[in-house]
């Protein structure tokens, strides 16, 4: 065997090893590539079924349902391929389909949730800032349009300005009912101040006038508990009459 065909062959195993390598490298990257694109979209899911469900009713609208269940029709239509075999993604898809052909009639069930305490006010504003994620990636993932992912981004901001609100209120009105008109009061007064920051305050006028006249009113309890009763003693009102006695004998003996 000549010198030419060992080099030859030895050329070609390594070209051929070259290649085999390079095969390897791009199933090994197509299969991560599709695990990484798989675990997004089911993120993706998750996120809409946990806002779908956990969202207070009193900020879910059958706008905001209809949104969630097309988004998560959408990203489930896209994982389909990538899970054949998961047959509840399929009867979940035939569910959501369902659900997106009632259009705004689509039913809400979530029920009301008081926003009573600062615990309470995280988890929703949690929940807002899951929904500003999705809304965003949906628009950049081509699921959504920029027209639609702006008017949507603009109802979350409402919807966090009317958790504060619900907040603030909620603090105050039950500091007063416990006759803490001093909490009370910083309650009331941190909602004033929150809506009057805001950068169109103009649509919240209304409750922004009702943060007033409640701050206004806890102002007035606590002035008129400031005040001591003429009639019960204190050690103000003690320290006064001393000092009245004591000016009083000071004139006799001057």
């Amino acid at each position: 065997m000549s010198a030419l065909v060992i080099t030859m062959l030895i050329v070609g195993g390594i070209a051929l090893l070259m290649v085999i390598a390079y095969i390897n490298h791009a199933v090994e990257n197509s299969k991560l590539e599709k695990a990484r694109q798989r675990a997004d979209l089911l993120d993706r899911i998750r996120r809409c079924q946990d806002i779908s469900e956990r969202m207070p009713g009193q900020l879910m609208t059958p706008q905001l349902k209809l949104l969630l269940s097309q988004l998560q029709l959408q990203v489930s239509e896209r994982l389909l391929p990538l899970d054949k075999q998961n047959a509840r993604l399929k009867t979940d898809i035939d569910t959501l389909k369902a659900q997106v052909a009632q259009g705004e009639s689509i039913p809400v069930k979530n029920p009301p949730q008081p926003i009573a305490n600062e615990a309470k006010a995280k988890d929703v504003r949690f929940l807002l800032e899951n929904l500003h994620a999705l809304i965003t990636s949906s628009v950049q993932g081509g699921l959504l349009p920029a027209n639609d992912g702006k008017h949507w981004l603009k109802q979350i901001r409402q919807m966090l300005v009317l958790v504060h609100i619900e907040f603030f209120s909620t603090l105050g009105q039950t500091a007063m009912q416990q006759n803490q008109p001093g909490q009370a009061r910083l309650a009331f007064e941190r909602g004033v101040q929150y809506l009057r920051k805001q950068p169109d305050p103009t649509p919240y006028q209304t409750q922004l006038k009702r943060f007033e006249e409640q701050l206004a009113r806890a102002n007035a309890m606590v002035l008129n508990n400031s005040v001591p009763n003429a009639d019960e003693p204190s050690q103000l009102t003690e320290g006064l009459k001393d000092l009245e006695d004591d000016w009083k004998k000071k004139n006799i003996y001057d």
